[in-house]
Formats: C-alpha cells, structure tokens, sequence
C-alpha cells in the first residue's frame, strides 16, 4: 500500500501550496464551485454548459498556477531574508562594538571576537582557560556570573558594562570608560556646603586677654584655611566661631578618606596650650538646590553638636549620615542661662497645651521614670495637668519598687497611664514631652507619638542619633550632663515659688535616676551634677531610700554573676560576655554585668550581648573613655555616649551578633 501510493505522489505530484491549509481550503472551495456550477449549466443547456466546464477547467487552472507562483515566490523572499539575516548576524558578530567571548563548562575559551581579542592583545587565547589568560577577568566571570542586572567593572584600566550567561558561555564586554568618566566628573564636581563651628570658643575666650584671644582666632583662621587650601575648598569665616565652606564632592571625598583629621589636629595643639578647642562640622551634598544643601549642611551641624560636637556629620540627600571624629567626651558648656530660657520657654508652651503626656523609653530605667515625675511635678507648678504614660508589665524590679511607693501617694499614681489610655486621652490640644531619649522607634507608646509628633519636646542627656522628630516644639539635649534627672533639677530653679515643690518621692525618684546612670556618682560627672544632688536633697530626698530602690535580688545577682562568668577577652583591653542563646536577660542586668566588668583591671571596654525576646539580641556597651563605644553600638543600628552605649538586633543569633561586633571593633582599631 504504501508503495502504491508513494507511485502516486510520483506520477501525480501535488501542488506546493497545498501544504499551507489555508490556501488548500481556497482552491478546493473553488474547484468544488466549479464543478457544482458546471452541473447545473449541463442539466439546463448542455451546449452551454460544455462552454462553462472548458472555461471553469482553464480557471481551476490559472488560479492553481497562480498558487504555485505565488507561494514558489515566497518561499525564495523568505529564504533569502534568512540568509541575509544569519549574514548579517554573523557580521555584527564580528564588527560590534561589544567584546564576546564564548567558553565551556571547563572555562576553556572557545571563540572570541575581534573587539574582545582586541582587549585581551596579541596573545593566542583559543583552547586556553580564562584564568590562564588573565586571572582578573576570571575572578570577575565568578563574581558576577549570577547578577541579574548588567554592572560595571574596572578591567585593564578601562570601565566595561559585563554580562555573563553561564548557562550558555557566554560573556559580553562594552567598553563604558568615556560615559563612565563623564558621570564621574560631574558627580566630582557637584556643589558641597559645609559650616564649621568653634564649640567651645566663648567659654574659653572669655578667661583670656585680648592677645591671648587674637592668638588664638589667628591660628584657627590659618589653621583652617591651610586645610581648606589643602584640599582645594573655599573658606569664610563669618563669624567669631562660624565659618562657612564652599567645595566639589571629589574634595569632600577625599577630606572623608583623611577622617577629617583636623578635628585632631586642632584640639592636639590648644591642648598643648591649655585651652582645647573642638570644632563641629555639617557638610551636605547631592541636591541642585543650594538653599536645600545650606539648610541640610545646618542640619548636620546641628546634629554634630547635638551629638556633644568634636565630630563632623556628612550627608547627602536621601541617604544615611556618616560621622567622623566625636573621640572625646564633650565639654561641659551649659550655662545657668540656657536652662533658665529653656524653663521659660516650657513655661510658654504649658500655657498653650490643655494637657501634657510624658513618657521615657521602652523598658524605662530610673532616669526615665525619676524625670517623669520631675515633669509632671513642673507641669503642676504651673497649673498644667500632666500624665505619666508608663507600662508597668515591662518595667525592671527598682522601677516596680517605686510605683509600688508612689502608690502611697494617690495624687500622683493617678497621673499613672497604661500607653493604651494615654492614646485614648490624648487631643490635638495635648503636648507630648519625650524624656531620656529622643529616637521615636523606642519610645514606651510610638503611636502616642504618631499621634502628637507636631507637638513634641525633647529633654535628653544623649548624643542625638540621625532618627529625631522632625519638627520638636522644644528640644533640650545636653550630652555631657549625667542624666536627664539632671537637667530637670536644675529646671526647678526658675519655677513659680509660691506653689508647693517637689515632695520627698519625686525628689528621690530623680536622685536615684542620677545614681543610676553616674554609677553612685563615679562617672560622667560634673559640678552641676553634684549641685543638682545637693538640691534634690534639700528638698527632701532620702539617700536611705534610692539605695532600697536600687537593690538588686538573689536572682538578679546571680544572672549577672553568671554573664561575667562567660567574659572572655576579644583584644588586649576590650571584654565581651555573652548570655546564652535560649536563656532571657533583662537588659538592666545585662547593661550592670557590662559596668562590672569595667571595673575590672585591664579592660578599657566592655561588651554584654544576651537574649532580650524571642526575635531580639541586645548588646550593652560600657566603656572608660578609651574606646568610643557610641560608635561601636552606631555602626550596630543603636546609639549612646562615648562611654554607655546600647543596641538591639532583630532577627540573629547571639553567635552572630558577636562575629558582628568583632567585625567593627577590627574595622575601628584599623581606622586608628
């Protein structure tokens, strides 16, 4: 049968077009017309219908013939545009502008073109592994092998756009190095503005005579100039105390690469002299707009001071902050003066509030609580009523133990809310005071302050973090003082006389806030420290009772006892003791196990990473001033002082927050 009908196919060949299903259903529904046609033409006249039948036949024909040309005709278009197109295919191949290479599972390279032969010189390269040719171009084929984007890289001196096809061998090289410098330029020439700002000059200034003073303006002013000069920027000096900066980016960068060392420079030599002086700088770059960069370059001034100045802050728009210098503890600078403005000033925003909300920090210590009440003792003084925002499932034992005192004094426990109530109560006439810090993602109620970010004050004794509200009513951050307890006590002073003062509760609620975070008085201590001490004392505060509060039980005891038990030392004088990975510490016995291993000889800092929740590691941070652990815990996503820092990591392990640590300990030691 099949012979048969392969004879067939041979004698009675079937036209090419029938292949195509569509002109097939054509010529057959023609034919069939025909024929039906045909038919009817013979059954009515048969003379006419043989004329009809000769003529459909000659038609069928033509049309058939037609059919054949046409498709015969398409077939050659079709096959010469396919071989232009592999020609043409073949030629880019060759001519394009873009190196290819083509390689095996083996990396042995199997093809090149003229363009990447042209990259890679006279060397013969067929047969040969990639690494054997040049090792650089091999790492990169590793390195970017999986990269769903095309990168730039630098080869040979040269920038080229890569991209790798390894599944099948295939690299692609363009060469960018005209269109790469040209972005480079223009990102080296974008306008920086910066502003330098003496911290310190009036207080030292103002002890000296008038030589001592052009001496010292003199060498600043030459100082700076000489550095600017260096480094190819413009400097003013606007000021006693102010100059402003005009600079490219590509200055800046390498002002960056120097870690401004300047600010060591400067404050090394009025050292020398006895009278050291520190700077704080704000640069700011990355806008078209310079009224935009020399609000943000003030900005970042701000921040450097905020932050207790002796450092610089560089920020570009839209990204993170970076900070250099901030070595020292800054210099006590406030003045009865600043704190008598910023009592009246709180004064003026009570009159405008129907009532206040204060609240401290998530898991609050007794700074954070004791100026809380120091707060809300203000706020009656001036016929405000205020409210306590504190949640009291998440409080340590010695802030338990007073809340259970306070409870003897139903005026003031009443002013007690839970951060659900204090939500609840709150209007837009209400005015929120952030107490012992100023970051909102830790505040005890972040919705309490989403709710009333447009009225807020800050009252802190911490180094002002990049996270900050963005428009405050009032902010009263002073980094070298003790503790917040502090600086509310010497708000007392400047208050109405004629109206009842702090009781005995409040006024050792503050002192022990003061203890707390002085370490009984041994570090960060100033004279103001000790003449708030002495008036919290005078009016009524018993030294008997913050050391009840303060008392830590059996179990307290013995947990922190056994975080030292793990301390091992990471270098020569920095401790690290880690809690174990399912076992939870609060962060009060992990922040006291971190002060008493500071005591110990030899360590100049230490390091307590524990278990805080299911989902966090927090680390605390002590140091004797040595180290800047600010830094450190900064680098880690926290924040602090010089000496007391902390953090909190989500989603790690212990083990890993260790490596972490470690890391940026190395990275800062090699900085040095």
């Amino acid at each position: 049968m099949k012979k048969i009908i392969s004879w067939f196919r041979e004698k009675f060949r079937i036209p090419t077009f029938f292949a195509d299903i569509q002109l097939r259903i054509i010529a057959l529904t023609v034919v069939g017309i025909a024929i039906l046609a045909s038919a009817v033409a013979l059954i009515i006249m048969p003379i006419f219908g043989i004329i009809f039948l000769v003529a459909m036949i000659l038609l069928v024909g033509v049309i058939f013939y037609g059919f054949e040309v046409i498709f015969k005709n398409t077939n050659k278009y079709v096959s010469d545009l396919s071989y232009r197109i592999k020609q043409g295919e073949q030629s880019a191949l060759i001519q394009m502008p873009i190196g290819i290479m083509l390689f095996d599972q083996e990396s042995e390279i199997q093809w090149v073109n003229p363009t990447f032969q042209d990259y890679l010189g006279d060397q013969q390269v067929l047969g040969k592994k990639i690494r054997d040719i040049d090792d650089n171009l091999a790492k990169m084929i590793d390195q970017h092998k999986d990269d769903e984007k095309t990168q730039v890289i630098d080869w040979n001196g040269r920038k080229f756009e890569i991209t790798v096809q390894e599944k099948v061998g295939a690299l692609y090289l363009l060469d960018v190095t005209r269109s790469a410098n040209i972005e480079q330029r223009f990102n080296d020439q974008q306008i920086v503005i910066g502003q330098i700002f003496i911290d310190n000059y009036d207080e030292i200034t103002q002890t000296m005579d008038d030589q001592g003073v052009s001496n010292l303006s003199n060498y600043l002013t030459n100082r700076l100039s000489d550095w600017a000069s260096d480094y190819q920027m413009f400097l003013k000096r606007v000021d006693e105390d102010h100059f402003f900066v005009l600079a490219y980016a590509k200055a800046l960068a390498k002002a960056e690469a120097n870690k401004f060392q300047i600010l060591d420079k400067i404050r090394e030599d009025t050292s020398v002299q006895n009278f050291p002086v520190t700077l704080s700088v704000g640069f700011a770059y990355g806008s078209d707009d310079l009224a935009e960069l020399a609000i943000t370059s003030q900005s970042n001034l701000d921040l450097a001071l905020g932050r207790g100045g002796d450092q610089v802050v560089v920020r570009a728009k839209g990204q993170q902050a970076h900070f250099y210098g901030g070595k020292t503890n800054p210099m006590e600078k406030r003045t009865r003066v600043r704190a008598r403005m910023i009592s009246q000033a709180l004064q003026g925003l009570f009159a405008s509030a129907n009532d206040i909300f204060v609240m401290g920090h998530n898991h609050p210590d007794m700074d954070a609580v004791g100026a809380s009440l120091g707060i809300r003792r203000i706020a009656q003084m001036n016929g405000i009523k205020c409210h306590i925002v504190l949640d009291q499932n998440s409080i340590h034992t010695d802030v338990q133990r007073l809340v259970d005192d306070i409870k003897d004094y139903p005026e003031i426990y009443q002013s007690v809310v839970t951060p659900e109530q204090a939500l609840e109560m709150a209007s837009s006439d209400s005015m929120l005071i952030m107490v012992d810090h100023s970051k909102p993602s830790i505040s005890i109620s972040s919705s309490l302050y989403d709710k009333l970010k447009q009225r807020v004050v800050i009252i802190d004794h911490h180094r002002r973090g990049e996270e900050f509200p963005e428009n405050p009513m009032l902010t009263y951050i002073e980094p070298y003082a003790s503790s917040t307890c502090e600086l509310i006590a010497e708000i007392f002073e400047y208050q109405p006389t004629d109206v009842e003062p702090l009781n005995k509760i409040e006024a050792t609620a503050m002192l022990a806030g003061i203890s707390v975070d002085t370490q009984s008085f041994s570090q960060r201590t100033g004279t103001r420290t000790f003449d708030a001490a002495s008036y919290l004392r005078s009016v009524g505060a018993n030294n008997g009772m913050v050391q009840q509060l303060l008392k830590e039980n059996a179990d307290e005891f013995i947990q922190r006892n056994h975080l030292i038990d793990n301390l091992e030392m990471v270098t020569s004088n920095v401790a690290i003791a880690l809690g174990e990975e399912k076992q939870k510490y609060d962060p009060v016995i992990a922040a006291q196990a971190a002060d008493t291993m500071l005591k110990l000889s030899g360590i100049d800092a230490s390091f307590v990473i524990s278990r805080r929740s299911d989902d966090i590691i927090g680390i605390s941070a002590r140091s004797l001033g040595k180290i800047n652990v600010q830094v450190v815990m900064e680098k880690m996503g926290g924040g602090g002082h010089l000496s007391n820092a902390a953090t909190q990591l989500k989603d790690t392990t212990i083990a890993k927050a260790k490596q972490q640590l470690v890391s940026i300990l190395d990275e800062i030691q090699d900085d040095q």
